[in-house]
Parts: C-alpha cells; structure tokens; sequence
C-alpha cells in the first residue's frame, strides 16, 4: 500500500496479513499515549476501515453508547437513525447486522479505538464485545476487529491476557514503541526541519522518539529553540504534558507519580524493594501491577545486573520526556522564552545529557550489535556496578553485552560535542573497572572495552591498546528492527 508512513516497518507487514488471510482477526494494538496508535491504523487501513469508533474518556455509560450508535448510523446504515440501543448486548447485534452486508466482497476492518475507554462502570461493555466476537465476529472470514489503547496496562490485563470470552483469542499484536533515532530522523526531515544528528539527540533527550511530541518541531529552528517553544512557553505543546499523560493513562495515578519521581532521583535505577521503601508502598500483588503497568506504557524498563535474576531487577526511569520534565522544566515554569537556550550551556545539563545518552543507548542495542559485528550472534545486555568495599572503590559500567562467543563487550557511554580524549587518569579507571569486573563476576569470558560516544575518540598514547571498539553517533543512526 503506498502510504506516507514513517517507519513502523514491521507493524505494516502484520496489517497486510491481517488483510490478505482468509480467516478472522482480532487484534491489540497499544502503547503510550501520542505514539501514532490511531493514526497508523486509521492511514495504513483507510481503504477497509468499515467503523471506526473512539471510545470517550471518563463519560458515563449513556453517552459511550449514544456515541458508538451514531457512529454506527453514519458509516454503516447512510446516517439513518437507528433504533434505540440500551445495551451494548443490543448495540453488537446490530452491528453484526450492519456488517454483515458489507463483509460480502471483501475484508473489512472494526476499528475500536480507546477501546478502555469504552469499559465504564456496570455496562457490561467488556461481556457483551467477548459475546460479539465469540457468536458472530470471530466466524466471518472477511473481518478484522482491531483494538487500539493508550492504556497498554489495561490492554494487556483484559484483552492480550482475558481470563474470560476473550481467553487465547487475540490473533495479532502490536505493541507500538516510539521511534528509533533513525525514524526520528526521516520523520523531521519529511516535514522539512533539517537538524544534524548531534541536533537530533538533543531533541531526542526532550521529546524521546513519540511522533506527536516531534511534530512540534519548526524548521529554522535549533534544537534548543525548539525545545524552549515547546516545553518552556506557557502555549507549549509539552508545557502541561506531565500531568495529563499519566491520569490519561491511570485512573488512581499518585501512586504512578510517585515512583516516577522516586526513580527521576536515582538515575542508576531502584531495585522493587527500593522502590516500596522510598514510596511507602505495599510488598504485594498491586506493586508488582503497578511496576508491570508502567513498564507497558513505556515509561520505566527494567534491567536484570550481570550475575542476576529476574526477581533482581533494577528498574529506571526511561521514558525521554519525564525525564526532562523532572530534572529541568517542573523548576522553570515561569513560562518565559529562551530558558533552554540558558540552560542547555550549564555544566548541569552536560552532566545530565550523559546519562540521558546513556538511556538512549539501551534502546539501540540492535544498532550497537550490528556496528560490532554480532547481530547474529545470541547476547544479553545488562548493567553492572561492583559491590564495592575499603580495599577497591565501587565501580560501574554503563552497559554490558554478554554474547555466546565467550566474549563480553565493557561498554563505557559518552556524550560531547567533540571528540573525547582519554587522560592517564581516565585510563586507570577503566583499567580497574575491567578488572574489577573480572574478579568480582568470575567471568572466564575475553573482554572488550567499547567506547560509544556522539563524535568518537581522539587517539592518544593513553587510548591505544585500550579502547577495542569504537561506536559513534552516526553508528545508531540505522534502520534496524527493534528487539523486544
């Protein structure tokens, strides 16, 4: 189909298939909120959508249902009127009807949109759509019915994972990320706004890869004019984002709120048991679903350190935006222009741009592996910090990529406008964390020191015969899929 959609490869294949087989389909599609969710599905299947509904946030059970039922008249029946529905049971039969005509020729597509939203209090929404697909929907060959929700949570809970009508009836599933360097790349320049890659990063660090985020992006504008325009001004798109992101997303969202904050304060991440400590939660079932729900939205990732399990996890704060808005623009609202323009030349964002470097990488693994020759070979990656005692000081390494080669690549991250030099004194520290390394996991494995940085390493007396790889920005700049 040639349609002007940027990225989202993978995602495109799946709906062709979803098209061109033979059979029924029912689909999930989520991810967080502004990532292009509706708009790949409403652009790529405009020619089969046969009803399209969006769901309304926080209405009563009346007027969800007034509102699908118009929407029914108007794309199915010519904008006749209907007779009155007062139940979704009643509502999906006549739906079934209506569709039933148009499903004749060819495959058609339901389009349920902020499907969560749809599930109100005492409707029996949720019993009536399983009724729906298990009577009717899931027997006509020529129909897909696509789900689609900004609450990733909510639609891996009750539709990817129903224990009910819906249990193991899920065919397709997309769960849709932001976009990778490389998309963000092709996106801003197909809507003119020319920046160079260390520009793009920077944006980037702000704006992470959410599509409707980088629209805002104007071109003649520098990235931290940009920026400013967007997250600083009080008509900024992002100015007031924070909030309505997260109570969008989550009906009770303090508790949400306080691990983000939590894990904002510690960006080497918290373990569960930091996490319940610093926010006085409960060790229980509903930690363990709040931890779950913010990883499906996309907003915390958690990472198993070298030597760990699962139940080890330490969790961070990976989501660009919050990130930002935590560190830099919930101090600086006074809403007047050219903030970020002062404070992206402070030795406060240099620091901080690091470890959202850093952030970044981890979400470009596949780019990494691919520069260092290995995409085919099975890894793992993870983090790692010593435990540290009075005869060695603690020591950390950013990232760490275990492969079945017996290989280790040491991965330090760093992020400047120039070249980084390595010093005599810098030499040292990698050289005891390397060993350090060694002695406390009592890896037999050879290791690699690999320096990823934005514009490389300046080769010295100190560098050579230390750093085994370099990997620089341009290098993460690849179409890759994405693992995961």
């Amino acid at each position: 189909m040639e349609v002007n959609i940027i990225g989202r490869e993978e995602e495109k294949l799946l709906l062709d298939s979803i098209i061109a087989n033979k059979k029924a389909d029912l689909a999930a599609v989520y991810g967080r909120r502004r990532i292009g969710k509706t708009y790949l599905i409403r652009t790529y299947l405009k020619k089969h959508i046969a009803l399209e509904y969006s769901g309304i946030h926080n209405v009563e059970t009346a007027v969800q249902l007034g509102g699908y039922c118009r929407a029914v008249a108007k794309q199915l029946n010519n904008n006749i009127a209907l007779p009155e529905v007062t139940d979704w049971f009643a509502a999906f039969d006549l739906t079934a009807r209506l569709l039933q005509k148009k499903i004749r020729r060819k495959k058609v597509v339901l389009f349920l949109d902020e499907f969560p939203w749809m599930q109100t209090p005492k409707s029996n929404f949720l019993a009536a759509f399983e009724q729906f697909w298990n009577t009717w929907a899931s027997k006509q060959n020529n129909l897909a019915v696509i789900l689609c929700g900004s609450a990733a949570s909510w639609m891996i809970q009750n539709v990817v994972r129903n224990k009910g009508g819906l249990h193991n009836r899920i065919t397709q599933k997309i769960a849709l990320q932001p976009f990778t360097l490389h998309e963000t790349e092709l996106f801003l320049k197909s809507r003119n706004v020319q920046l160079n890659r260390y520009q793009i990063t920077q944006l980037y660090m702000a704006f992470g890869g959410v599509p409707h985020y980088l629209e805002q992006a104007t071109p003649g504008l520098s990235a931290a004019q940009i920026i400013d325009k967007t997250c600083f001004t009080k008509n900024g798109f992002l100015y007031n984002e924070f909030t309505d992101l997260y109570k969008a997303l989550f009906d009770s969202a303090d508790r949400h709120f306080k691990v983000i904050r939590a894990l904002a304060a510690k960006p080497m991440g918290l373990s569960r048991n930091e996490i319940i400590k610093v926010c006085k939660l409960q060790s229980g079932g509903s930690t363990t679903a709040l931890l779950e729900e913010l990883a499906a939205s996309g907003f915390i990732t958690p990472y198993i350190p070298v030597g760990k399990k699962s139940k080890d996890s330490i969790y961070k704060l990976t989501d660009e935006y919050s990130l930002f808005y935590l560190k830099f623009m919930e101090a600086n609202r006074s809403g007047s222009k050219g903030i970020w323009v002062r404070l992206s030349d402070t030795p406060t964002w240099k620091s901080w741009s690091g470890l959202a470097f850093e952030s970044i990488c981890m979400k470009h693994i596949p780019a990494i592996k691919k520069v260092l020759g290995i995409t085919g070979i099975y890894s793992e990656t993870a983090i790692w910090k010593s435990r540290g005692n009075s005869s060695k000081g603690a020591a950390q390494i950013d990232l760490v990529i275990s492969r079945r080669d017996n290989c280790i690549n040491l991965c330090e991250i760093k992020f400047y406008e120039n070249q980084f030099t390595i010093d005599k004194k810098y030499a040292a520290s990698l050289q005891q964390k390397k060993y350090i390394f060694q002695q406390e996991t009592k890896t037999r494995k050879h290791l690699f020191i690999t320096l990823i940085s934005s514009v490389g390493l300046q080769a010295n007396e100190h560098s050579i015969g230390l750093i085994d790889q370099q990997i620089t920005l341009d290098n993460l700049f690849v179409p890759l899929q994405k693992e995961g």
